[in-house]
């Protein structure tokens, strides 16, 4: 028994988004994301599979009830984009000042979006949203390396009590490496043993931080520092 036109073109839609969330997804394992092939192929396949419940309504809902039942396909889309919220919030981690995953959040959002399309048969918005968003993942971020952005890291210097380096000491080997200092503050811990400076530093180029850790790891009485770079 052959399948009929609406099988064949279910299977073509719910084919198609995963493929395109497959694609999308193997671009964030590359990169080392937790989110990655699997679930980016998931969570389109998942959204294009519940579009087709609307516009496939016909094969479900009984012949007497098509009169009285309707279901709206924008707000089971609706529906969609609020419950992938909730998976785009856990990829989002906070490490100290430094927050990552909000690519991989945005990522899993447009793949749901994309799902949907194939969900509805709109292919041509569809298969230039996957183009697009793989553009984004991957050319853009060739581009947004080689941009003139300004580069921010949180820094931690702690010094034996008795050995503490000047305020104005820091700040010059700071700035000798290309980096302004702001939102410094001073911590005694340790029992009072140690002395810790925390402040944000800012640069134009991320390689004179390599040069900073060169330096600070030659200063006398330095028991422990901590660059920590700010960003996706």
């Amino acid at each position: 028994m052959f399948p009929s036109n609406e099988q064949l073109s279910i299977s073509l839609h719910l084919l198609s988004a995963l493929g395109a969330g497959a694609l999308v997804g193997v671009e964030r394992s590359y990169h080392g994301r937790p989110a990655g092939f699997r679930t980016h192929a998931l969570v389109c396949l998942a959204s294009s599979l519940l579009m087709t419940i609307t516009v496939y309504q016909f094969e479900w809902v009984p012949a007497v009830a098509r009169d009285s039942v309707r279901l709206d396909p924008t707000r089971m889309a609706q529906g969609i984009m609020t419950g992938i919220g909730f998976l785009g919030a856990g990829v989002i981690m906070k490490e100290g000042l430094s927050i990552r995953g909000l690519t991989t959040a945005a990522s899993i959002w447009t793949t749901a979006a994309i799902g949907i399309l194939f969900g509805v048969g709109f292919y041509f918005p569809a298969v230039m949203s996957t183009v697009l968003a793989l553009a984004v993942l991957g050319a853009f971020r060739w581009i947004e390396w080689r941009m003139p952005t300004l580069y921010y890291a949180q820094l931690m210097v702690r010094f034996v009590r008795d050995g503490v380096m000047p305020e104005e000491d820091l700040r010059t080997l700071v700035a000798s490496h290309g980096f302004s200092m702001a939102n410094l503050s001073y911590r005694l811990i340790a029992e009072g043993t140690s002395f810790e400076y925390r402040m944000t530093i800012r640069g134009m180029d991320r390689a004179n931080a390599q040069c900073l850790v060169h330096a600070l790891s030659a200063l006398p009485g330095l028991r422990e520092f901590r660059i920590s770079p700010s960003g996706d």
